[in-house]
């Protein structure tokens, strides 16, 4: 528990540097109204089969799951392309004890969570620095607004389980470890904005990209 505590409290510390140090210009347009009652996709015969309209993935959810890291099902246009055009998606979380869903932002859409088992800290911080966080328990839901960066943690001893609902059917995701040390930002750029030495941002970014190995 302590050491995800201190995890928890690195990637907080990050946030708050991000959000009062670096200007991140954060899309904000939203999906835009269709001429029709769906989109279908190219060579899609019209009018589509009934399966178009049905999404069958989620199935897995309902079996016994060995997972050991966090883990997202997506339900988005990119997956389900009946969503394409209906500003709507869906998504499942999966969290193992200790694990934590990254801080990162949804540029298109607000975020609904809906937690079904387990319990979460979860939390957001707005554009003056603000830390708004809770721990949720099963049956609690949690509004992540629209382009802030948020996190969801489990420090608890069981598995937690949430659904997600945005209202964009592929709201984005802006990861903040990935896009600060995982794209070529200069090492002097992140060592002058976070005030720390170009080795710590090396360390970081080394030990991202063994993360993700």
């Amino acid at each position: 528990m302590a050491s995800t505590t201190l995890k928890l409290s690195t990637l907080l510390t990050i946030v708050i540097s991000l959000t009062t140090t670096i200007n991140l210009q954060l899309s904000t347009a939203g999906d835009p109204d269709i001429l029709s009652d769906f989109i279908l996709p190219p060579n899609t015969p019209s009018p589509p089969d009934p399966s178009f309209f049905t999404f069958t993935a989620f199935r897995s959810l309902l079996q016994p799951s060995n997972l050991t890291t966090y883990n997202t099902l997506k339900a988005s246009a990119a997956e389900f392309p009946a969503l394409n055009g209906q500003s709507v998606s869906l998504a499942a979380l999966r969290f193992p004890p200790g694990t934590t869903s990254p801080p990162h932002a949804r540029p298109r859409s607000a975020g609904l969570m809906l937690l079904l088992a387990g319990t979460l800290e979860v939390g957001f911080v707005d554009t003056s620095g603000r830390l708004f966080d809770r721990k949720l328990r099963a049956g609690d839901m949690f509004v992540f607004p629209k382009g802030l960066v948020h996190f969801q943690c489990n420090g608890g001893g069981e598995a937690a389980f949430a659904l997600a609902a945005f209202g964009s059917a592929d709201a984005g995701t802006v990861s903040v470890p990935e896009t600060l040390f995982g794209t070529g930002i200069d090492d002097e750029v992140l060592a002058e904005s976070f005030k720390t030495g170009v080795d710590t941002i090396r360390a970081l970014k080394a030990g991202l990209a063994n993360a993700e190995h």
